[in-house]
């Protein structure tokens, strides 16, 4: 089976859902003309015309909210936003309308939207553009969200958001685009997935810090520590059950989390570790985030503030150095 980059498996999914339902269109800076600030939508604007291919103005709140109405006027909106920090502009309109319309209209209203961004650090890019932000949209109750790791969830994650009744917002870490991998044939929206089993630790994380806590898996194999990896999928909801699961039989948890370790989702997993297993565990739940600073620009800096293989390796050592 020939492989594909992240980068297609969103293309061929846009492609898949213009083509398949009238009332889908794409709106967002750069889309149209330019192909997308990370080439998603290259040459859509030709294939299905400007009608359906959007390009609007710098203002999220704006589009942000066209979206919305056109979802509740019976549309399949998807909303591209070119970075996770410019979404902060359009916040008032996620929490405010989007997150909480069907419930204030007692299910009269339903906001069928899709809003697709980037997030992420490590292409230095600094501090207006490189922060993980996904855990803040995972507080908001009204809404799913979900980060695509791999190409077929990058692929088929997609599809299901726009059968949803209630808003999806989809998180791609932006390093992911170049990356290769098999396409399998099937994604979800809600469940966790475990892809690496092990024995000894519990590795829980997601998105862009999937593919350096494998890397760390296999680091650690060959000095003798046997690590599972499960990665998470959606961030809210959470499926705690095969999180638990996993700890149970590991009896040992760290969290890799790319957002900043204050009030962060690695926070939030470790509590539901604490109230669901405590007694399986062996030893305090440990976390590995971004270091607490605006992203650096200088790259040796962005590589120290990020959560790296090294680190990892150094918390799952210590983690089963002082509680083996």
């Amino acid at each position: 089976m020939s492989k594909v980059t992240y980068r297609e498996a969103v293309r061929s999914a846009l492609r898949e859902a213009l083509e398949s339902d009238p009332r889908v269109f794409l709106m967002g800076e750069d889309v149209g003309k330019y192909g997308g600030s990370y080439a998603c939508s290259k040459g859509f604007l030709d294939e299905f015309g400007p009608e359906r291919i959007r390009d609007t103005p710098l203002s999220e709140g704006a589009f942000v909210g066209a979206g919305i109405g056109a979802a509740i006027g019976g549309m399949r909106p998807i909303v591209e936003i070119m970075t996770v920090n410019f979404s902060l502009l359009a916040l008032d309109q996620i929490v405010n309308n989007a997150a909480t319309l069907r419930h204030m209209s007692g299910g009269q209203i339903s906001v069928p939207l899709v809003v697709r961004m980037a997030t992420g650090g490590g292409r230095q890019l600094a501090a207006q553009h490189s922060h993980s932000l996904e855990g803040w949209y995972a507080h908001i109750p009204g809404i799913k969200v979900v980060a695509p790791a791999t190409v077929t969830d990058a692929r088929y994650m997609l599809g299901l958001a726009l059968r949803e009744p209630d808003p999806v917002f989809i998180f791609e870490h932006a390093l992911l685009y170049p990356m290769e991998g098999q396409l399998g044939d099937a994604a979800d929206l809600e469940h966790a997935a475990i892809r690496r089993a092990g024995n000894d630790v519990t590795l829980v994380t997601y998105g862009g810090s999937l593919h350096r806590s494998l890397e760390a898996a296999e680091v650690l194999a060959s000095r003798g520590v046997d690590v599972e990896v499960v990665d998470l999928r959606s961030l809210r909801p959470i499926d705690a059950p095969t999180i638990l699961e996993s700890v149970a039989n590991t009896h040992r948890a760290v969290i890799v989390d790319e957002g900043w370790r204050t009030g962060s989702l690695a926070a939030e997993i470790s509590a539901q570790i604490m109230e669901g297993a405590f007694y399986e565990l062996d030893a305090p739940v440990a976390r590995v985030c971004s270091l607490e600073v605006p992203m650096p620009y200088a790259r040796h800096l962005e590589d120290a503030a990020l959560p790296n293989v090294e680190r990892i390796v150094s918390a799952v050592e210590q983690l089963v150095a002082q509680h083996g």
